[in-house]
């Protein structure tokens, strides 16, 4: 006969990046650090902020995996979290319930939370709103889920197409959620530099009245032009 494992397992140990390399990436827009990562990085497009007014984050990733329609994982995520940490948990893209609601955002805020991301939904959307905590979830519904297990905090896991460690660098805003791979910060972080300065300039030709697309030149050069 196999035994039940318990409801919950916790990974700990993980690497975490250093204050100074969190503050580096701080204030980085979302496109311009998936530009710095070769287009990619960011999360399902339909995770989205329940209050567009209060996406902006940053955050070393703790991970999280609940099983559907259930919130003990999230539970146990919240007990782990350390003040700063952002809750990165999915759900299997589960949507006949919520996986979180305005009470456990709350403790999470009090607890010095970032964020919570999940690509399940949340309830209670006006009280999550008034906690202060960004939450980016794929929508709202009243159900409510269980709290019986199984689930995992700690473990890696895929999320929004993404996949997604514990300790790995994780940026929020309006637009979405980039997650940063810990073991290529520092790359990721030279290019963004790079990407933002080019930025930078481009704007301001834009500003300028630029109408020139010669930065694409090389496309639109190999373009079949057909005459009507």
């Amino acid at each position: 006969m196999v035994e039940n494992e318990p409801v919950l397992t916790i990974h700990r140990g993980h690497r975490r990046p250093g204050a100074e390399l969190i503050a580096a990436f701080r204030g980085a827009q979302t496109s311009h650090l998936v530009d710095a990562m070769d287009g990619r990085g960011a999360l399902d497009w339909q995770i989205k902020p329940l209050d567009p007014a209060n996406a902006t984050f940053i955050g070393p990733a703790l991970t999280v995996h609940a099983y559907p329609a259930d919130f003990c994982a999230v539970a146990g995520a919240g007990m782990e979290a350390e003040s700063g940490d952002v809750i990165m948990c999915t759900n299997d893209s589960y949507t006949g319930t919520a996986l979180i609601g305005d009470l456990a955002s709350g403790m999470m805020r009090n607890k010095g939370v970032a964020a919570f991301v999940t690509d399940g939904l949340a309830r209670d959307r006006a009280g999550i709103v008034a906690t202060g905590l960004p939450l980016f979830a794929k929508g709202i519904v009243p159900n409510s889920p269980a709290s019986t297990g199984p689930g995992q905090v700690g473990a890696p896991i895929v999320l929004g197409g993404v996949a997604v460690s514990s300790g790995d660098i994780v940026v929020g805003d309006v637009d979405g959620v980039v997650v940063i791979p810990l073991a290529r910060a520092e790359v990721v972080l030279a290019r963004l530099r790079a990407v933002q300065a080019a930025e930078t300039g481009a704007e301001a030709l834009v500003r300028a009245g630029n109408t020139s697309f010669a930065s694409w030149h090389d496309i639109v050069g190999n373009a079949r032009i057909v005459q009507s």
